[in-house]
């Protein structure tokens, strides 16, 4: 600025031809020059001002471009967590769904899964129903609805029908000498062979236990129905190989015919089972067709099985004692406690009359106990009276010597009674203890241990071993009256009896001859050195009384 006006000034002298200065052209010099610097400095000013307005636009709008710019990135920052979470939840949806989904397949298939379960369980629960858990065979239920069905078809056709009723012989025996498995098993093979005899159209059922019923829906006659079940007890009787057991088995069967017999299927049933019973009382292993004159046996059979259980729970059971006698001195070495029944309006029952019932029914178990007890308490009053009854003995049936607490009981019945064991003699059958020769040596050595006397009743009547009868810890052996009976007769020396005699002498056993009648029989007995005996020649059983009384001193 400066410059500008010393150049103007150089200029307006060099005007000046005469080298003086104008005044007037100076003043108005200076003014305009004046005038010129403040509007150039008004105009620098201003710039100035608009320079320092443009910088403040200038950091206004840096400032607003830094906070846009900020703004910008918290809210990509925002947009991107926004993103993120809706892409986590969007990922958490689509996991939810694919869960979602996954559940509802598995639970489409297991609902699938528990229909068919459902229905395979009312499957089952139906063949259950109709039929026997471990054989598989129709149960009663079924047997009755088949039987119903065919009873109707054969009377609309005018044709017969058979019912069988099945009864396996000595399967109580196996069952519980070598176990329930072989037992069950054996049931099994039973099943099977039934179900191999019979046509498709015929019905083999199990009603429980070792029974089984069988219909024979179209039978032309008795002759027809006797051809089937021939094969039948063939298949049955043949041996079966169980669990390296080889078990042999016979069958009972009573045979009902339709229309014959009865037109009702419970009838039919009923009267099949009561001609079972007439060939089990028979001789089993056979068959036999129903007769009416059948149902006044087996009513009398019931009636009898009720006065039974009454003759248990009111003590209608006495025993009376048949004294065992020294051969060589006569003295009275003990007895043998048999049964009777005090029955009212029949009196004095032998067992002979009841006991197959008993045995059949059940009961002859719970009778055997009370004769056991009864006599071990018996004995004990003798001898705390003073008396010598010796040693009593008492007959154990099958039933109660398979007991596996048959033991256990006889020891706390000599404690609760007090009898010392040797006081007690046990007769068993060679026939019982031949069923399972091994177990039956367990069983006698225990009892022998105990210091309880043992005794083989019936000798020679059964199929006892004689390696088995070494084993065998027994104490005595009784001949079977029969044997005895035939001493002296026309076709009969004695020999068997001898033999016996002879036997029990080498084993170091002590013989007892039952049924002792005639002189001649003693006479016999002595000399072969026969140690003692029994029977009517020295005295019949008597009652507790009595034999106290025969006791006694004095009276012998």
């Amino acid at each position: 600025m400066n410059g500008k006006h010393h150049k103007a000034r150089g200029a307006g002298a060099r005007a000046n031809p005469a080298g003086r200065a104008d005044p007037a052209a100076g003043h108005d010099s200076v003014i305009a020059n004046r005038e010129m610097s403040v509007t150039a400095r008004e105009e620098l000013s201003h710039a100035r001002e608009e320079t320092a307005d443009r910088r403040d636009q200038v950091a206004h709008q840096r400032e607003q471009a830094i906070h846009q710019r900020e703004h910008l990135a918290a809210a990509r920052e925002r947009i991107n967590r926004e993103r993120d979470h809706v892409k986590l939840a969007l990922e958490s949806h689509v996991v939810q769904l694919r869960q979602a989904n996954e559940h509802l397949v598995i639970t489409t298939v297991e609902a699938q899964i528990m229909t068919e379960e459902i229905e395979r369980a009312k499957e089952q629960m139906g063949h259950m129903a109709h039929h026997d858990f471990l054989t598989g065979l129709p149960n009663r239920m079924l047997l009755m609805e088949r039987l119903e069905r065919a009873i109707g078809l054969a009377k609309r056709r005018g044709t017969r029908l058979a019912v069988l009723f099945l009864d396996l012989d000595r399967f109580k025996v196996i069952n519980d000498s070598l176990g329930h498995a072989v037992g069950d098993a054996l049931l099994q093979a039973v099943a099977k062979r039934l179900l191999g005899s019979i046509r498709a159209t015929d019905t083999a059922s199990r009603q429980g236990g070792d029974e089984f019923v069988v219909l024979l829906s179209d039978v032309a006659d008795e002759r027809a129905a006797c051809e089937v079940v021939d094969n039948m007890c063939r298949e049955i009787a043949a041996p079966y190989a169980l669990r390296d057991q080889t078990v042999h088995i016979g069958v009972t069967i009573g045979i009902s015919m339709y229309p014959e017999d009865s037109d009702d299927a419970s009838t039919l049933i009923r009267n099949a089972d009561v001609a079972m019973y007439h060939g089990k009382n028979s001789g089993r292993d056979q068959y036999h067709f129903f007769r009416a004159e059948m149902n006044a046996r087996a009513v009398g059979r019931q009636k009898m099985e009720a006065d039974l259980h009454r003759a248990l729970e009111q003590h209608e059971f006495v025993l009376h004692y048949q004294p065992k006698v020294n051969l060589g001195s006569g003295a009275i070495t003990g007895c043998e406690a048999l049964l009777r029944w005090a029955c009212p309006g029949l009196g004095l029952v032998a067992p002979g009359n009841f006991i197959a019932v008993a045995e059949a029914c059940g009961l002859i178990v719970p009778i055997g106990r009370w004769v056991l007890g009864e006599a071990c308490a018996q004995v004990k009053r003798w001898r705390d009276a003073g008396l010598a009854p010796g040693s009593v003995a008492v007959n154990i049936s099958a039933p109660e010597f398979r007991r596996p607490d048959f033991v256990a009981r006889l020891r706390r019945l000599l404690e609760a009674t007090g009898l010392a064991p040797g006081c007690l003699e046990l007769e068993i059958t060679e026939s019982v203890l031949m069923q399972d020769a091994p177990a039956s040596v367990a069983i006698l050595c225990e009892l022998k241990e105990m210091g309880v006397l043992l005794a083989i009743d019936d000798f020679g009547t059964g199929y006892s071993s004689l390696s088995y009868l070494r084993q065998f810890p027994i104490d005595v052996l009784k001949i079977d009256q029969s044997f005895v009976r035939e001493i002296g007769a026309p076709r009969d020396n004695g020999v068997i009896v001898s033999a016996v005699i002879a036997m029990g002498s080498s084993l170091g056993q002590r013989v007892i001859a039952e049924g002792v009648e005639h002189p001649a029989q003693l006479s016999f007995l002595r000399e072969h050195h026969c140690e003692e005996g029994q029977g009517y020649l020295f005295s019949r059983p008597l009652c507790a009384a009595d034999f106290g009384a025969l006791l006694a001193p004095g009276t012998a």
